[in-house]
């Protein structure tokens, strides 16, 4: 395992410390969708962010008999992240309801009086600036309990409805974003998306977009990132999603008048996302007006013993429920790819 800087692949870190871990757990019904996500449990995919806030919280999963997986039978990242608090914990994991069909059990919960949002190729029907302006309360008053904060999603098909809010605000981004799948339903993606923009008119401002076109997660971690920065490191774990996070933060940070605090924000992904032949995050990041700091961490599943993990290796799901920076925070605290892959199968073979 190593750590390295996406723009320049010298190596890199995260902060120095121990982590709060947050997930913003979030349904869009875009993920509804026929073929247009494979997050999950076919006919289920709606419960994984329930499932997956449940098992980095418990190790356990309540809300259905087993972990949310592909339908190839890839589990979720969430192995990698609950491995990572086994081996080095966290200072605490939370979870934000960000608009869920079930809520976790047995978990931290903050709740923000948010609904699933609908599928944006009829129109996601949210008040944008509403869930944003709920993001900015929750970055000024979250009570940090370690030294900096892990910020992480699970969101499925947020790939697609974050293509299609960067898309709206103008961004250059149309082939840029990743999938959860090797081989990615483009024409399903393209069609959601174009069918999103269409209900868009010029004369709308950024808000009135987004209302349209985006998802809870993105908008409220957007509004999120631009006050809890102020205050302490926030270390935005995942990829292409959190990526545009950062463009909607910095689209929208002119109409509040707020300036970003690049200096406290970090991008952790993972090497799978970063040399995803089908996106490009860095080209991405490159179109914020300020340089980011974004890292990767190299990890293979090469040596295991259980076969569907290759498949992470091969390019399905790549990241998710923090993944990326989990693995730079075990490597942060000197552990290696193997101990780190015998603590993944381990929570395999005893669920």
């Amino acid at each position: 395992m190593q750590t390295f800087n996406i723009f320049t692949n010298e190596t890199d870190t995260l902060p120095e410390g121990k982590a709060d871990f947050i997930l913003s757990a979030s349904v869009t019904k875009t993920c509804e969708i026929e073929g247009i996500t494979q997050a999950g449990i076919p006919g289920m995919i709606p419960l994984t962010p329930t499932l997956d806030a449940e098992f980095i919280s418990t190790q356990k999963v309540f809300s259905l008999g087993e972990l949310a997986e592909t339908p190839t039978g890839v589990p979720t990242p969430a192995l990698i992240t609950r491995a990572a608090h086994n081996l080095t914990p966290f200072s605490s994991i939370e979870i934000f309801d960000l608009g869920l069909v079930k809520k976790p059990q047995n978990s931290t919960l903050h709740n923000f009086d948010i609904k699933p949002s609908e599928a944006i190729n009829k129109g996601a029907n949210i008040n944008a600036k509403e869930i944003f302006n709920k993001g900015r309360q929750a970055g000024k008053t979250y009570e940090l309990k370690g030294n900096y904060l892990i910020l992480a999603e699970s969101t499925p098909a947020g790939t697609t409805t974050a293509t299609a809010s960067a898309l709206a605000l103008g961004y250059d981004v149309a082939n840029d974003f990743s999938s959860s799948f090797l081989h990615v339903p483009d024409n399903i993606k393209k069609e959601t998306i174009k069918q999103a923009l269409s209900l868009l008119r010029e004369d709308m401002s950024n808000f009135e977009k987004l209302d349209i076109v985006s998802d809870n997660m993105l908008l409220f971690c957007a509004g999120f990132i631009l006050e809890a920065s102020r205050r302490f490191h926030v270390v935005l774990a995942g990829g292409t999603q959190m990526a545009a996070c950062l463009l909607i933060a910095d689209a929208l940070r002119e109409d509040v008048l707020m300036r970003v605090k690049d200096e406290n924000i970090t991008l952790a992904t993972t090497a799978w996302v970063t040399h995803d032949k089908n996106s490009n995050i860095a080209r991405i990041l490159e179109q914020l007006s300020y340089k980011p700091h974004a890292v990767y961490t190299t990890f293979s599943f090469a040596e295991s013993q259980i076969p569907v993990l290759h498949k992470y290796d091969e390019g399905e799901a790549k990241e998710g429920v923090g993944a990326g920076a989990a693995l730079a925070y075990m490597l942060k605290n000197d552990l290696e790819n193997q101990k780190v892959l015998e603590q993944i199968e381990y929570l395999i073979y005893t669920m």
